[in-house]
């Protein structure tokens, strides 16, 4: 089988190793850089406690998280995945897809009768964990602890996931832009090279998340997208020693390599223009350093060293989309908000369905064909 995998993000490299360890003869073709698009500009919490809409969604994402443990014994000193555990507390905003209940101890018993690591903390418990956190900013609000969660370097893993794919599998790696598919009597042949030969195949795999619907450039195979702006901020190297990551009221933040921090919140991305210029001083960005600084006091003499700004891609009904696109024969598509949390099981689901024939029941409830009836 000849297969391409459009994107180079957290899905697609994902996608593509998978595909090529089965043995497909894969070619990813990439517009920017490896890692290049959205999964640069994200919080990249791999989580599976704030999907709780339903178990089916929950389940999807926990499979997610162990798949993400789980590929790391491929990779022998990979570093790309960091557990020191979240810390919570309410209302810290929930995700797309998701649900954060206004009562965390719903939420955590919830959480527990599923069978997810998760536990209550009194403030005492939290300061002896993470001094540095001003007890102000709790308050009495019940924390949640979730002692084995954490994030993922996106570039990292994307990078080692497609070298993997080339240097072990045989696939090919593409710098160039998909302008459209080829589409002959409801069949999916390949796709259009903008300034290139165009470049045929048994399959086609959609991971390019934003830009999904300018790879499929007919309105009938296009998923029903409804994107939002995110802004992260990054300090400088702080020498301030938080170790968790905390989803507060005020924003989201986590350590983020050398001394630095990641900075966000849903709220202030409402106020983010998708056209603004990524600059230390924008408006949002300073805001996000304040809350740091009043969460975290000994960051008060830090500024915002750097900004990005993403368009993160999220389906219509804000749940994942990932499977064939009825009407066109030989195209898949995967488009989700949760790329981070769910890259890696999807890899493995995608391989299993195109591959080796196997239907993965756990995408059952998030095919695209619901935005098709």
């Amino acid at each position: 089988m000849k297969a391409i995998v459009v994107g180079a993000g957290v899905i697609g490299s994902s996608v593509a190793y998978r595909l090529a360890q089965a043995g497909a003869e894969v070619t990813v073709v990439e517009e920017r850089r490896i890692g290049g698009g959205t999964s640069s500009v994200t919080y990249a919490w791999v989580n599976a406690c704030e999907k709780l809409t339903s178990h089916a969604y929950y389940k999807l994402n926990f499979a997610g998280r162990q798949a993400h443990e789980d590929i790391l014994s491929e990779f022998p000193g990979a570093d790309w995945y960091h557990r020191p555990g979240v810390l919570q507390w309410q209302n810290a905003e929930a995700e797309a897809g998701a649900r954060d209940g206004t009562d965390p101890l719903v939420k955590l018993k919830q959480l527990i009768d599923w069978g997810y690591p998760a536990q209550l903390l009194s403030l005492e418990e939290v300061r002896e964990l993470e001094p540095e956190i001003d007890p102000d900013v709790i308050g009495n609000a019940p924390v949640i602890h979730y002692p084995r969660d954490g994030w993922l370097d996106p570039v990292p893993y994307a990078g080692a996931l497609v070298a993997a794919a080339q240097e072990r599998h045989g696939a090919h790696y593409v710098n160039a832009k998909v302008s459209g598919l080829i589409v002959n009597g409801g069949r999916c042949d390949g796709v259009e090279i903008e300034g290139g030969d165009p470049i045929h195949a048994d399959v086609v795999v959609n991971c390019s998340g934003r830009w999904s619907n300018d790879v499929a450039n007919r309105r009938e195979h296009q998923v029903p997208l409804a994107p939002t702006v995110g802004l992260v901020a990054y300090t400088p190297p702080a020498g301030v020693t938080l170790r968790s990551a905390l989803r507060t009221p005020l924003l989201n933040m986590r350590p983020d390599g050398g001394g630095r921090f990641l900075l966000r919140s849903n709220e202030l991305d409402r106020l983010v223009a998708a056209d603004a210029a990524s600059l230390p001083s924008h408006p949002q960005a300073q805001e996000l350093l304040a809350r740091a600084k009043t969460t975290i006091p000994a960051l008060r003499a830090i500024e915002v060293e750097a900004v990005r700004i993403a368009i993160r891609p999220i389906p219509r009904d804000t749940l994942s989309a990932v499977g064939p696109v009825p009407g066109l024969d030989n195209y898949y598509v995967a488009v989700t908000h949760s790329g981070v949390t769910l890259g890696a099981f999807l890899g493995e689901a995608i391989a299993d369905e195109l591959v080796r024939g196997r239907t993965r029941s756990e995408l059952a409830e998030f095919r695209p064909a619901r935005f098709f009836n």
